[in-house]
């Protein structure tokens, strides 16, 4: 079983990245729209817990990369693809340094979003 978190403000983005997840590739998702609420729940996960985050970067609360760091301080090390309308150069310096697996530029792709999130899942096994 291949499950994913997925924390995105926009609640029609979030239901059609969960839709194409659990449709196409049978995945178990935990969505959250409240990066709050979705920090929580990752303090809460192992690497056997959970295979794969997908958050967008800009929200309320707790952005992307704070996710990220708070994943890797409670020793959370699953691979996480960020979603991002604007991929300025110090956010993707900031990014690899932390380590992100991928990034999914908005307007997301379906097809892009499902093609990374499989190679996740090859490398995982």
């Amino acid at each position: 079983m291949f499950s994913v978190a997925v924390v995105e403000d926009d609640p029609i983005t979030l239901d059609m990245i969960t839709d194409a997840l659990e449709t196409q590739l049978d995945a178990t998702v935990y969505s959250f729209t409240r990066s709050k609420f979705a920090r929580d729940f990752l303090l809460q996960q192992t690497s056997d817990s959970l295979n794969l985050i997908i958050s967008d970067q800009v929200m309320p609360d707790y952005d992307g990369l704070s996710l990220l760091k708070t994943c890797h301080s409670s020793g959370l090390n699953v691979p996480f693809l960020l979603i991002t309308a604007d991929p300025n150069k110090e956010l993707v310096i900031e990014a690899r340094k932390l380590q992100v697996t991928g990034f999914l530029a908005k307007p997301l792709d379906m097809t892009e979003l499902i093609q990374k999130t499989q190679e996740v899942a090859v490398h995982k096994r």
